[in-house]
Order: structure tokens, then sequence, then C-alpha cells
């Protein structure tokens, strides 16, 4: 992991888990729907997507006030509401997320049902629910609402359960992943973009590079099912025998080149941008260094 990146995670990790510690709380009116949500939002995530948004922002030299840190933090209710339900009896049926005990194991399948569906829609609450003038927060709220939607993330699961035994083509494959993994990810940068009132016109290369890392990001957690360690990633390996994923389809070493080619690209998207723009895109190329490449093991 690069310097710039290590100490952009020291400065803002603390402050999305403090939003993410207090807010939800706040915002519930039913204690156990309270508890239910908040105990996979804090369970121990990354942050990855609310600190791709921040990392825009400082990318293109926009300040971040607390008000735009908690509507960063919105993706992160999302995309919690989004394992709750992948991980229930009816989906994947999985008992362990990032080391603890699944949602639905720990509240019972209908409380977890209610507690996506709670975190769902206080993410749209934390786009406008402050003094964000109304055209960014009407953009923010379509955009989110694509990413997530039925045009989206949701079209993506939708795939993953159809096609769950049949085998797609690569095609069909990356279909399926830009959907329900890499959507939400380029709205990380979209919603930077949106924040910063950066021009449609300039946005083109950095969404480019929201793509490649969302593919890359999918490819990277396909490969870990197979050698990945469950006390390492904090989830059941060897799930995805039956799905559509890169190792099922091209084998572990192609995944591999897919991965070491798709990152490539990514960080020459992020060479064209601060070239054509201006910008430093270092704290962006950093981000690159999560992908563990098997020539570098």
């Amino acid at each position: 992991m690069g310097t710039k990146l290590s100490k952009f995670i020291q400065t803002w990790v603390p402050q999305i888990d403090t939003i993410l510690e207090n807010d939800i709380q706040r915002d519930a009116d039913q204690q156990r729907l309270a508890e239910s949500m908040s105990y996979s939002v804090n369970a121990g995530g990354k942050r990855l997507r609310p600190l791709l948004t921040l990392a825009t922002l400082q990318t293109v030299g926009h300040p971040i006030d607390h008000v735009i840190l908690k509507v960063a933090c919105a993706l992160e209710l999302m995309h919690s509401y989004s394992l709750i339900h992948d991980d229930l009896p009816a989906m994947d049926n999985d008992d362990l997320r990032r080391g603890k005990p699944t949602n639905h194991v720990k509240y019972g399948a209908g409380m977890a049902t209610l507690a996506g569906d709670g975190l769902q829609t206080l993410a749209f609450q934390w786009l406008v629910d402050n003094n964000l003038n109304s055209s960014k927060q009407a953009e923010l709220t379509l955009a989110l609402s694509k990413a997530a939607g039925p045009h989206g993330m949701v079209s993506g699961q939708a795939d993953d359960i159809q096609f769950e035994g049949t085998r797609l083509s690569l095609k069909g494959l990356r279909k399926l992943d830009r959907n329900k993994t890499g959507a939400l990810i380029r709205y990380a940068v979209e919603a930077g973009l949106i924040i910063a009132a950066t021009p449609k016109s300039d946005r083109k290369l950095l969404l480019q590079f929201a793509e490649l890392f969302g593919s890359a990001f999918q490819i990277y957690d396909d490969i870990l099912d197979v050698v990945g360690d469950e006390k390492a990633i904090g989830k059941p390996v060897h799930q995805d025998n039956g799905k559509n994923t890169y190792p099922n389809l091209l084998g572990l070493d192609q995944s591999y080149s897919v991965l070491s080619q798709t990152v490539a690209r990514a960080k020459q998207v992020l060479y064209d941008a601060q070239q054509l723009s201006g910008i430093d895109t270092s704290l962006l190329v950093d981000f690159c260094s999560y992908f563990k490449i098997k020539d570098e093991k």
C-alpha cells in the first residue's frame, strides 16, 4: 500500500467510523432494528467505497467537511444493505461475513431483511438531509438509484441467481460483474465528481478508472475465493463452485493475467487524466495496491 493512501486511510476511516457508529442509532426508531442495522455496518469493513468518494474529492481539489463526509458514508449504508441481503438463506445462505456471524444468523432472517431495507432507504436520506444545494442532492440521488437499482447492482444480483449453474460467456460475466459489483464502485467516484461540480465533459477518464477498478475488484474477489484464507478475508472460501466467476470460466492463471491487465489499464487511465487535466491522481493510483497480483506474492 502506498504511503499516501496509508495516511489517507488513517485520516478518514476513524471519521467515517464515527458517523456510522453514531448516526444510524439517531435515525432509527426501533431499537432491535437499529442494532441489526448497526451490527452489519460496523462489523469491520474496509470503507473502500466512501474512501473512493473522498479520494476523488481530494484529487479534484474540493474540500471535505462533515456534511460531505456523511454524504460519502451513505454509500456504505447501501453497500451494507446489499451484503445483508446477499447473505440471506434465500440468496447465498452464508453464515460468516467479515469474520462474524451474518446478520440473519444473529438476528433472524426477518429482522435481517428489514435491516437491509432500513439501510437502503436511510442511504437516500443521508444524501439529502443536509445543506448541499438541491441540484447536487438530486444528481446524487439519481446516480445512486441507478447504480443500486434494477439497471445496476440489483440487475447483477438477479443475473447471479438466474444463471447459477449455467456457464456464462466472458461477455455475460463482465455484464454481471459490472452491475453487481462495479456499479456502486463507479458511483463512489461519480459522487465525488458530483459534489465537486466537475463538468460532465471532464468526468470521463475518472469514471473510466472507476469502471476498471470495479472490474478488478470483482476479479480479485473471485480469485480470493479460490486461494484466500477464511480467517484472513473474513468470509467462507470455496463457495463459488457453481457460480459464474473468472477462475471457473478462465482458470486461475488466466484470471490473474486479466486482473493484471485490468489494473494496468486503470493506472494508465489515471495517468492520462493527470496529463490532460493537470490533477494529481497519485492517491487514486495507490488504491490499485489493494490487488495482490500473483507475481507479487
